[in-house]
């Protein structure tokens, strides 16, 4: 797969962009790791860019590299759930839930070109890290999901024969792939601009 260099400055980042020096370290950390490669980085390189000594990593990331990945994950993650528990807020109708739900998905990620490359293939070249990481993170975005379905079928909105786990796993997998699609696309594209579609092939099956 060609690497694209990208910087902080590329267009919409969007996360890690505190101005203290562990935001500024996580920050440098995405951009490095997208344009090289996790593997191929070096903490000196994510140093550098960050405007900061080397062992200046260490004494915020104590594993170095290793632990600068799970942090990016698990803080995207955490971020990325609590504002989409805000968008949801006091919306009702399930079917407006999804949408918001496909949306947010696709929209956060397309922001931030250089995060989604280290969400989508960075994180998934390691056995260990998707192990460790999916048994928490995911699972909490999936639950998500699964009550977002779950109340729809409570309020016979969605059909109750679905099973709910099942169908956010379904979700997951679709946006997934649009994700995983746009960053691979040789052609720039709003991510964004396809929920709507995204959300209409959803609900034909859930409603």
């Amino acid at each position: 797969m060609v690497r694209r260099s990208v910087s902080s400055t590329a267009e919409g980042t969007e996360a890690f962009r505190g101005t203290d020096k562990r935001e500024r370290i996580l920050r440098a950390a995405v951009d490095v790791f997208a344009a090289n490669g996790y593997f191929n980085s070096k903490v000196s390189e994510v140093a550098k860019a960050a405007g900061v000594a080397d062992g200046t990593i260490y004494l915020y990331f104590k594993q170095g590299k290793e632990q600068l990945l799970t942090t990016i994950f698990q803080e995207h993650t955490r971020s990325y759930l609590e504002s989409l528990e805000r968008e949801l807020g006091n919306v009702d109708r399930a079917e407006e839930r999804i949408r918001i739900a496909v949306r947010h998905h696709l929209e956060t990620l397309g922001r931030d070109r250089n995060l989604a490359i280290v969400a989508q293939v960075e994180l998934r070249h390691s056995l260990k890290f998707m192990s460790l990481l999916s048994q928490q993170e995911v699972a909490d975005y999936l639950n998500t999901i699964r009550k977002i379905i779950e109340r729809g079928q409570a309020d016979g909105a969605f059909k109750r024969t679905l099973h709910p786990q099942l169908v956010a796993k379904s979700v997951f997998g679709i946006l997934d792939e649009m994700v995983t699609s746009w960053i691979l696309s040789e052609k720039a594209y709003d991510l964004g601009a396809q929920s709507d579609q995204i959300s209409e092939l959803i609900l034909t099956g859930l409603l």
